[in-house]
This record gives C-alpha cells, structure tokens and sequence, in this order.
C-alpha cells in the first residue's frame, strides 16, 4: 500500500463521508502548484472553489498573517482590538459602501444576510410579523446551513434535511418575467449568485442583472448579491456585478476575502441596512478576529492595485478562446464564465466530469466536476500563461484533441 493509499483509508476510516474527494493527498503547494505526499506536482485549476485566488502560501499574505500571530489572535467581539475599524473602513470602502458585519464562513454570511434582510424589513419597510419572503433562484449555491439548503433545488444538498425553514421563494435563474411575477409587498431581498458556480458557472442573459436592480428598486426589496465564489477578481472585476454596472444593496463576501489562510468573511451594505441591528442580535466569537483582519487587510490592498483584476481579465480572454475552439470539436458542447472561471460542458462520449477530472490527475492536473457533465475551470489569479497553456494541452490530450 502506497502513503497516498493508507492516508486515504485512514481517511476514510474516520471521517464522515460528506465528500468524494479525488484520490490524491495534497502535502505541500505554492503559487499554482500542489505537491502530493509521493512528492508528485500537481496544477491546481480548482483554487479551493476561488478561495485561493491569489495563489497558495501567497508571500505578501503569509508575512501578513505571520506577523499578526506574533502580536494577538482572538479577541472576541466583546474588547475591540487594532485591527478592526481599518478592516472594515477599508472592506466598506472597496465595496462602495458604509458599514460592515464581519463573519467566518460564506455559508454564515448568506445566514447573516437572510437575518438582515428580514430584520430591514419589518423595521424599515414594515413587512407584517412573520410575513418576510426572499426570493432566490434555481440551481443556486449558497451553503449548506439547514436554512439555506431551505431554498435548495439540489436533491443532494435537501434532500432528509427537513423540515425546511420557511420564507423563500425559488425562481428560474435569468427569467425576469418570473422574477417580476414573485415580488409581492411582503418581499424583502432578491439573493442572487450574479454567476452561479455549483451549477456549473452559469452566466444569466445579459440585462438581467441591471433588470433586477431596477426592479428590486422599483419595489423596495433588497437587492443582495452573493460575490462569495465570483468575487474579489475571479471574473476580471472586483466584482462580478460590475460587469453589467449593478451596485446591489448588499454584498456578501467569503472565500479569498481570506487569502487561503483563514476563513474570512462578511455582509457589506449601508449604514440604514446594517444599523437595523441592536447589540446582542446578532454576532460571531470569532468573526472579524485580529488574525482574520490582518490577512483581509492585505487582500483588499492587493485589489486595489488593479492587478489581480487586470490579470484574469486577460489570461481569462485567453482561457475561453482556447476553451471556444475545443467547443468546435465537438468533444465539449458548451463553454461559459467570465474570467478565469469556466464552466465546460463534456460530450457524454468523451467522459462524466468526473472521469474527465479523474484523467487530468493522472496528466498532473487538479480540477473538479460540477452537476454530472461539467468540468469547472478556476486556477489561482497568479498562474503564469505558461501554467495554463499545459494545464489546457492536458485536457485536450484528455479528449482526444
């Protein structure tokens, strides 16, 4: 038995099984690249699902949080500690916003919003007691709380998880006819993925975005975007709202806001909308902790220089004009995203998502299958032309190409 082998079987003996993870044991990494425990080098086109946007073991973001263990880790959010008010003034900033509610995971954060949203709503906008509904739309990801898995059209995700926590109603994602037709005086938020990566990096029709903020303002809902997997550069903006020109009325925000290191996230809207809450209604032991806020801290610095930005938007134009010309062969049937991330849809002749993931392992390449037929594609911002030129003769290779 090989150390990958027993590694995996220890595994497997222990934990409980709520992931198929492929079979390969990651001991080191750097930059793009993981190194297993047989000391075989992988390309990691996956990024922890863009939580790894800027690279693993990224210097400026390891010096960052390496100092910040030397001085304090934890607080809780019952002292204030040096960190804080320049995360959130700065995270408020980028965002274009005022005021900033710090969590730890992206699922806590869509939970921190729900709670908002409904909180606004029956004090400002002065929905009935227990009436509130949000509306949110099919094929969503965002998270795996029994609240949200609440709204889920994912038999995987729902199903045994009931009884499911009422207040939503689900939509088809892109149909603003239905989106208008849901809206009624008792709704409170809209909460969209502005590209929804689990169900396989879907983009909506261009417009709909703009729509729904138009008519989200027309109604006076909430229109609250979950950036968790789309932004903070993946797509070639800051944002992926920014790609249509929509200022939602709250982001919310995970994955590498964290830089890979910590789990960092957070609810980002206005001081009317944040200010609904009172001490003691809401609150996390460990959400904006001075280590947490150090390493954001840094994020937010390096996307304000553009680069990351910049980056993805260029080496992104590149990846979907190669992944456009392997649509013409036939071996893929459809190509989708905004940056660098991709959604490819394999032909069933050419292989599931997962054997297709399966044979890039075996080439040296870590990617990951979404919803059966599709292979997803988001590398860490940092990969050279070079990297993702290989990473791409490997999956033409994979397919016969």
């Amino acid at each position: 038995m090989t150390t990958t082998e027993a590694l995996i079987a220890a595994a497997d003996a222990h934990s409980a099984h709520t992931y198929d993870p492929l079979p390969v044991v990651v001991a080191t990494a750097d930059g793009a690249w993981m190194t297993d425990v047989e000391g075989r080098r992988y390309l990691d086109l996956l990024a922890g699902y863009s939580a790894l946007n800027f690279g693993h073991r990224n210097r400026r973001l390891i010096e960052a949080a390496k100092a910040q263990l030397e001085r304090v880790t934890l607080t809780s959010r019952a002292f204030h500690h040096d960190r804080f008010a320049a995360f959130c003034g700065e995270l408020a900033e980028l965002c274009g916003m005022e005021s900033v509610l710090p969590m730890n995971t992206g699922a806590e954060a869509v939970e921190t919003a729900v709670k908002t949203a409904r909180k606004w709503g029956y004090r400002v906008k002065g929905v009935p007691a227990e009436r509130a509904k949000i509306v949110v739309a099919g094929n969503n990801f965002h998270g795996r709380t029994t609240t949200i898995i609440s709204f889920s059209t994912d038999p995987e995700a729902r199903a045994d998880f009931g009884p499911y926590t009422p207040g939503f109603e689900i939509v088809p994602y892109g149909d603003l006819t239905a989106m208008r037709g849901a809206l009624t005086e008792n709704t409170v938020a809209v909460l969209l993925e502005p590209i929804q990566g689990e169900a396989g990096v879907l983009v909506p029709p261009a417009g709909y975005l703009p729509a729904v903020r138009e008519l989200t303002r027309e109604r006076n809902v909430l229109f609250v975007a979950d950036e968790i997997q789309s932004g903070l550069g993946r797509t070639g903006r800051t944002f992926a709202c920014e790609h249509e020109g929509v200022v939602p009325d709250m982001y919310v925000l995970g994955k590498a806001l964290g830089g890979g290191i910590v789990p960092v996230s957070a609810v980002v809207s206005s001081a009317e909308v944040l200010g609904v809450f009172r001490p003691g209604e809401h609150g996390s032991t460990f959400g904006g902790n001075p280590l947490a806020c150090a390493v954001a801290l840094e994020v937010i610095a390096m996307l304000r220089s553009g680069e990351y930005q910049a980056r993805s938007a260029e080496l992104g134009g590149h990846l979907h004009r190669e992944l456009g010309a392997l649509a013409d062969t036939g071996r893929v049937t459809a190509v989708r995203g905004r940056g660098l991330w991709a959604g490819v849809d394999i032909a069933p002749a050419y292989g599931t998502g997962r054997e297709v993931s399966e044979k890039l392992m075996d080439r040296g390449v870590l990617a990951k299958d979404t919803y059966g037929a599709t292979l997803r594609i988001a590398p860490p911002l940092v990969i050279s032309k070079e990297d993702l030129d290989w990473g791409l003769a490997q999956l033409r290779g994979v397919l016969g190409v």
